[in-house]
């Protein structure tokens, strides 16, 4: 039986026991047409089917430690701007490669501007060269990826191109990050090893509101955001818009920050699993008595104790302002199963201190 065919015939007990045993069938029905929950809500939801994954190996380059790891090729979406787009997997996709970057002196997990671009390579020769894509998944939290061809099983060298970034950077992290750095890879890419991969059908529980758990990489850490009890400065309050989570707090001395004043952050996290949600855009307002004392966009910034967060520095905040935060940008990062009808569309926000 192919393993297309298993996905639509098999139950859940059934695929599962047999998901290290579906060798044999053509590599073009690997993964073409896995299901898809009907009638998904405009937020985050349990997937109609997980998959599992392996690792190739852990390397290190620079400031950063980067695992490399693998599973089936698979559909995902990207969004650029506010466009949307579904990227579904083509024939000749061998498996889809997944590269966890992070500060090796924190375990912080970095979503880089600047990038990740992952280039295989066999017998000194290149076989393929994609960008890879900053991802949210609800087993991997953040990530970069895509699916890649190899030419046939056998051996590669993978090298993992790191840009450096441009991001506001503060306390530790202020001058770090900068350079661009190579990981490097030895692997062995081998069909029987891919289609052990488990799989898992989630019937009874698809497509109602919620996530699966984050798996448990060997030490690789999937970017959960921090605990808010363990971030500094005066909790405003958690707020839920596009289905996201926002926790904004205010610092009376943001000198660490790079503020004259006070500094006003927001911790923006999935539900549920709270993975850090990078790369938005968003507008703030800094409101006394009616009147608006500041107004600007939020700062993207990597912090050692904040982790990624969006900063606004001002020259106070007193008691009885309000915050107002307009997200005008969504997420400009890929989804798999279970976000991608997520983070998309945000209704204004107001916080008073």
């Amino acid at each position: 039986m192919k393993r297309r065919d298993a996905l639509k015939t098999l139950g859940i007990g059934a695929l599962t026991a047999t998901a290290g045993c579906l060798g044999g069938f053509e590599r073009q029905s690997a993964w073409r047409d896995p299901p898809l929950v009907e009638d998904r809500p405009d937020a985050v939801y349990v997937p109609a089917l997980t998959e599992g994954m392996k690792m190739y190996g852990t390397s290190s380059a620079g400031p950063y430690d980067v695992a490399l790891t693998y599973s089936y090729p698979h559909r995902f979406w990207t969004v650029a701007g506010t466009d949307f787009q579904k990227t579904v997997v083509e024939a000749d996709d061998s498996l889809h490669l997944m590269a966890s970057v992070w500060d090796r002196e924190t375990g912080t997990v970095l979503p880089l501007d600047a990038g990740v671009s992952i280039e295989i390579l066999r017998d000194g020769s290149l076989v393929s060269e994609e960008l890879a894509y900053p991802m949210l998944s609800q087993q991997m939290g953040m990530h970069y990826g895509s699916n890649y061809t190899l030419d046939g099983e056998g051996d590669y060298e993978a090298r993992v191109r790191i840009g450096g970034t441009s991001l506001h950077r503060t306390g530790s992290f202020s001058g770090r990050f900068e350079a661009a750095e190579t990981a490097n890879f030895q692997f062995t890419f081998s069909t029987d090893d891919l289609h052990e991969v488990k799989l898992e059908r989630l019937d009874d529980k698809a497509g109602t509101r919620g996530a699966v758990p984050p798996m448990k990489m060997m030490g690789v850490p999937t970017g959960v955001a921090p605990e808010i009890e363990s971030l500094p400065g005066t909790h405003l309050e958690r707020q839920t818009s596009g289905d996201a989570y926002f926790d904004a707090f205010v610092v009376a001395d943001g000198a660490r920050f790079g503020s004259d004043g006070a500094y006003v952050y927001v911790s923006a996290r999935t539900p549920h699993n709270e993975f850090i949600l990078p790369m938005m855009g968003i507008a703030a307002t800094l409101e006394r008595d009616g009147t608006t004392v500041v107004e600007g966009r939020l700062r993207r910034t990597l912090d050692p104790e904040l982790g990624y967060h969006y900063g606004f520095p001002v020259e106070s905040v007193e008691a009885g302002d309000t915050v107002r935060l307009s997200i005008d940008v969504p997420p400009q990062v890929a989804r798999h199963d279970g976000y991608e009808t997520a983070f998309l569309d945000f209704e204004a926000l107001s916080f008073e201190v």
